[in-house]
């Protein structure tokens, strides 16, 4: 594999409930590794059909306004067509169209450049799947 290129996978557990888990910390010591100082890009990607990747402030409620902001958004009832799973599973698979599954953000000097108040998230809707795997990958110069 390239020194140029560099990937891993991260299995999370989410639990049975909706959840928006910091990713920030995982992403920082794969670039630790893997970036050796260097300037580029990495992309954060959720390989699921009903997960995505946000950035956004936790800690200070957010994350659960967030939570909250999907719930009107994407009620967990039986309006859905797609209905495999636990009531209002629907949505799960619609919020990938609001929250996608991937952000890719800029490295400088080996570090994730974001801003103050902002953190990388797996944002997870569905009750249904508490088993998630997020891919980061690094392309740098």
């Amino acid at each position: 594999m390239s020194e140029n290129f560099r990937t891993r996978v991260l299995d999370v557990t989410t639990g049975a409930d909706e959840r928006v888990h910091d990713l920030t910390s995982a992403c920082a010591g794969f670039l630790a590794d893997v970036a050796a100082g260097r300037d580029g890009l990495l992309n954060v990607f959720v390989p699921h059909a009903t997960a995505g990747v946000a950035v956004i402030e936790t800690g200070a409620g957010s994350d659960h306004d967030l939570l909250a902001a999907l719930a009107d958004l994407l009620p967990a009832d039986d309006r859905w067509q797609h209905r495999h799973g636990s009531r209002g599973h629907g949505r799960d698979h619609v919020l990938p169209a609001l929250v996608p599954p991937h952000a890719t953000l800029p490295v400088v000097g080996g570090e994730l450049a974001l801003g103050t108040w902002q953190s990388v998230c797996l944002v997870d809707t569905n009750r249904d799947n508490p088993q998630r795997q997020v891919r980061l990958s690094f392309l740098g110069q």
